[in-house]
């Protein structure tokens, strides 16, 4: 009896010992945390972590593993290689007020969505996807999406943040942007790096609802046709980044919101340099679209380096490298957004200590302010076609305008009463008499300095 009991106690004890280690291991079905993390398939459900009070930590060496998901709680893990391949999976996915650490990493995406929209707006199918006020920081780790409709990294409603550090986010195919926030979603990401491939697929996005990204850092690369290098519903603010789009327009503004750039070097290939417009699609609420560039470079390879077209506008520029082949500096007209004959662009432009080269044009629905000032040249013509609704000009003492063609102002405003900042080079350039701004030119024709005119408008013209 005794050795009975000896050797069944023995293995009692072994039992458990074994329950134990496969219990922390993660390995026992059903386990719990406080948080639900789990790892998912279509198949089964298993848990992927301890739990040490409120705060799980996994630590493993890097093997396949399933998509992530977590319900509330706080999460941390590396190491890890996280896979979702269903239809409107998400890589890794925290909801209900999770907070989510993941270093060392990677995740793969692939399974196309079900809904564009449904991607577009709240972020389903994408790599990793923060919502209902939960919070998401990615360390060193790569993610990469192969599917249509999934967008790289996605923070949706209001509360809800990622952070990204030293990461890099590859998208190939249509509707996978790199970065998206919308419903007042957060992301903020600091050395980051982003290629896409596919149409629509912005390298930093916001969409329907608002949303707020802020960028240190980091190089962008986008393909594809309609994927310019920002595209603003909300408010994104970039500093200190490499950006290009070989497919598309550098970066698009629709709405009343913003794009913010600090030594930021900018290009788009395709269609002009910055779009600022408005769509009427429910996307962005209707306002002023606002484009402030301190330092860095913006370029356009064709169109004009900035067009406005079915919205109210403020581009305000300082001390940045500007540059379109197209020798269009400014266009503002209408085009196929919005109500016929009401749907031009309007637009306040300011530049201070700036090198500006290429001509201003308008067409007979929409209006331009440009303020020059701070030692800022102009150089080319303005509504050179009298074409303008209205078309307004201020040049401070310090900034000169070099004119390269005949040019018809609606308002003119000159600190420099001795006109003397202004180069004409033989050309003539046509104020409105009847506009109260110019009484200070009391209906004369002045000769400038190389031959040419400044003179009233006649009716005829």
């Amino acid at each position: 009896m005794n050795m009975h009991f000896k050797f069944r106690g023995i293995a009692t004890l072994v039992l458990v010992a074994s329950l134990v280690t496969l219990a922390v291991c993660g390995c026992v079905s059903g386990s719990e945390t406080s948080s639900e993390a789990t790892t998912s398939t279509t198949t089964d459900t298993t848990n992927n972590s301890t739990t040490t009070d409120t705060t799980n930590t996994t630590n493993n060496t890097s093997t396949a593993s399933e998509a992530y998901t977590q319900s509330g709680g706080t999460e941390t893990s590396s190491n890890q290689a996280f896979t979702a391949s269903n239809t409107d999976e998400n890589g890794i996915k925290v909801t209900n007020g999770g907070t989510f650490t993941l270093s060392n990493s990677t995740v793969t995406k692939t399974g196309d969505t079900s809904s564009n929209d449904n991607s577009d707006f709240y972020g389903l199918n994408a790599g990793v996807l923060a919502e209902s006020g939960s919070a998401i920081e990615l360390t060193n780790c790569t993610v990469t999406t192969n599917a249509n409709g999934a967008n790289g990294v996605f923070a949706t409603g209001s509360g809800s943040s990622v952070t990204l550090s030293n990461v890099t986010i590859n998208t190939s195919a249509d509707g996978s942007r790199g970065v998206d926030a919308t419903q007042t979603g957060n992301i903020t990401c600091t050395d980051v790096n982003i290629t896409t491939f596919g149409q629509h697929c912005a390298a930093i996005a916001t969409d329907r609802g608002n949303g707020n990204i802020t960028v240190t850092g980091g190089t962008m690369n986008t393909a594809g046709d309609g994927s310019p290098g920002i595209y603003s519903t909300g408010n994104i603010t970039v500093s200190n980044s490499t950006i290009s789009a070989t497919g598309s327009e550098a970066a698009v503004i629709e709405g009343k919101n913003s794009i913010s750039l600090t030594n930021v070097t900018i290009s788009g290939e395709k269609k002009c340099g910055a779009m600022l417009y408005q769509s009427f699609s429910g996307d962005a609420e209707v306002g002023t679209s606002s484009f402030t560039m301190n330092g860095g470079s913006l370029n356009a390879s064709v169109g004009p380096l900035f067009y406005i077209t079915n919205t109210e506008s403020l581009i305000e520029l300082k001390d940045a490298n500007l540059s379109a082949a197209s020798v269009t500096l400014l266009t503002a007209s209408t085009d196929r957004w919005g109500n016929t004959g009401s749907n031009g662009g309007v637009v306040t432009f300011k530049a201070e200590n700036e090198t500006l080269n290429g001509n201003i044009t308008c067409d007979n629905i929409s209006s331009v302010t440009a303020i020059l000032q701070n030692n800022t040249t102009l150089t080319g013509a303005i509504n050179a076609n009298n074409t303008a609704s209205s078309m307004n000009l201020t040049l401070d003492s310090t900034s000169t305008w070099n004119v390269t063609g005949t040019s018809y102002l609606t308002s003119f405003t000159n600190e420099d009463s001795t006109l003397s900042n202004i180069k004409d080079n033989g050309n003539t350039i046509y104020y409105d008499s009847n506009s109260s701004t110019n009484s200070w030119l009391e209906g004369k024709t002045y000769t400038l300095t190389d031959g040419g005119q400044l003179t009233p408008v006649t009716v005829s013209q």
